[in-house]
């Protein structure tokens, strides 16, 4: 697995910041999935080498967060909380919106590869529920009328 020179230089720089090789998994995956979109077996089996970790302990971690994922997904990655805040606020009528909307279900992606989706239990954002993450960018107080404007805007940006 080879990857890039900007993956290099922040996994050294981050070995040099933590007091063990561990502490660098979670930031290691993300910049990890980040270039190559998913987690393969391949990367798994890389950064397990170099964090002195076996695979299965890698995936451990990979399986408790929902940003991380060992399956492609789209180029937006569309996260809807439903959690308790969310739920009251109309997160879950916001999650079928965008389900019909994208004609995906939840971890679903879209056949142009565009979009995916998925309801996830909180991002955080309870004070401006509904709220929705895509890829690294919140998006609160929502609505439906909203939520395809800011669909509409990452279709645009192909």
């Amino acid at each position: 697995m080879r990857f890039s020179e900007q993956f290099e230089q922040r996994f050294t720089e981050m070995l040099g910041h933590y007091p063990t090789k561990r502490s660098v998994l979670v930031p290691t995956l993300l910049y990890a999935q980040d270039e190559a979109g998913f987690l393969s077996d391949e990367i798994i089996h890389e950064i397990a080498g170099r964090l002195d970790l076996t695979d299965l302990e890698v995936r451990n971690v990979i399986s408790y967060y929902s940003m991380l994922t060992t399956k492609p997904r789209g180029k937006y990655n569309v996260q809807v909380c439903t959690n308790i805040a969310c739920m009251l606020r109309g997160g879950e009528e916001l999650l079928e919106h965008c389900s019909k909307k994208l004609g995906i279900g939840h971890k679903g992606t879209t056949a142009d590869g565009l979009f995916s989706l998925e309801e996830v239990e909180c991002i955080g954002a309870c004070s401006w529920a509904p709220a929705v993450q895509v890829n690294y960018d919140f998006h609160e107080n929502l609505t439906t009328v909203k939520m395809d404007k800011i669909l509409d805007g990452y279709k645009s940006k192909v």
